[in-house]
């Protein structure tokens, strides 16, 4: 194959989920971590022991600085060559309702969930076009509609959507799409951290499929739109909430 896949926030969660699903599947893969080194070189032990035969890079990074992007963006290209998919992931939360909470926290999950997305894209749009072909995805979330308590994170994940479509009619005819994948409860350390037990046992309760979703089925989703055959989706929202996003 000897394609480059980049995933932002690939140090845990759904971003080492998905580093570790791409390498697996064959990509070589350059992603970034902002908080933890640890749990960075984590992940590369464990693409080592996965998939020892692709070339896996792990690079510090907040992507709420455009210069620092676009300068490990420089790097990636330096050290793997090219690439052909763009995951944005990295993201934050914080809970508070609107007339509570702090323009620090809404200028944190705005800046690194919206316009950290945009710094990403922006960073490797010109390899993308370059190349005539490419993938560019969001981690968008059912919370884009609104969700009590979600202020600031509903509104990134909404602008999410504004950005991908604009995108993919930006470049659908230089071969490359842009979609947003859009998750629903899946165990991680933010919705650990952030959603209630309430909201917790609602999903498992009420949801269609009677469960939270396994990592598995949505690295398999992302695998599927990075891949030749997703060619014709472009400017899409992908739902892999088990239904979940329509229950009442």
């Amino acid at each position: 194959m000897n394609r480059t896949v980049f995933v932002s926030g690939g140090s845990r969660g759904i971003g080492r989920a998905l580093v570790l699903g791409a390498a697996r599947a064959g990509y070589d893969v350059a992603f970034t971590w902002r908080s933890s080194e640890a749990a960075a070189d984590e992940v590369l032990a464990a693409c080592a022991e996965a998939a020892p035969e692709r070339r896996v890079r792990a690079y510090p990074l907040d992507v709420r600085d455009a210069d620092a992007t676009e300068a490990v963006a420089e790097r990636v290209l330096d050290d793997l060559g090219s690439v052909w998919g763009v995951v944005c992931n990295a993201g934050v939360s914080r809970n508070g309702l609107a007339f509570s909470l702090s323009d620090q926290d809404w200028r944190e999950v705005l800046d690194t969930n919206l316009t950290g997305a945009f710094h990403v894209a922006r960073a490797f749009l010109p390899e993308l076009i370059g190349a005539r072909g490419g993938r560019i995805l969001f981690l968008g979330s059912i919370t884009a509609p609104g969700a009590t308590g979600q202020v600031a994170y509903a509104a990134s994940k909404a602008g999410l959507l504004g950005l991908c479509g604009t995108l993919a009619r930006e470049v659908g005819r230089k071969g490359v799409t842009a979609n947003v994948v859009v998750p629903g409860y899946f165990e991680t350390d933010m919705t650990r951290e952030q959603v209630s037990a309430s909201n917790h046992e609602f999903a498992h309760r009420f949801g269609p499929s009677g469960r939270g979703g396994e990592m598995a089925e949505l690295t398999s989703t992302v695998l599927f739109l990075l891949s030749d055959g997703a060619a014709y989706v472009n400017g899409a929202q992908v739902p892999v909430t088990g239904g979940l996003d329509w229950v009442p």
